[in-house]
């Protein structure tokens, strides 16, 4: 067992709080840059069913209809579970353009073009 200074440890101890301050600073900063998506499902349909978002946007998918629909991306991303009147979230982690589909009606398709973030 090693025993630190105390002048050391007074250091260590602050370096590891303003390491942990900078890590939340930018971790909130990250996520206000964060914009929402908003696709509603109703009427057999996703709306709008094209879109541009950017790496860490999130899609906030909206049912409408009084029966559950499944929003499923055709790579795997994801595949959302919605309950009637609720809504759900998907966080866009990587680029690319994702094509979903409803896994009932195979007919309800929709696309999103996920852009890196430029700074």
């Amino acid at each position: 067992m090693t025993l630190r200074p105390a002048r050391a440890e007074a250091a260590y101890k602050t370096n590891t709080a303003a390491i942990a301050i900078a890590a939340v600073v930018l971790l909130s900063a990250i996520q206000a840059r964060a914009e929402t998506i908003r696709i509603e499902v109703k009427s057999l349909a996703f709306s709008p069913a094209q879109g541009t978002a950017h790496v860490g946007d999130m899609i906030e998918w909206a049912n409408a209809d009084f029966i559950a629909r499944p929003a499923t991306a055709k790579n795997h991303d994801w595949d959302v579970q919605l309950p009637p009147n609720k809504t759900a979230r998907v966080a866009l982690k990587k680029a690319g353009t994702v094509d979903y589909f409803c896994r009932f009606h195979p007919n309800m398709t929709g696309t999103v073009t996920v852009e890196e973030k430029k700074h």
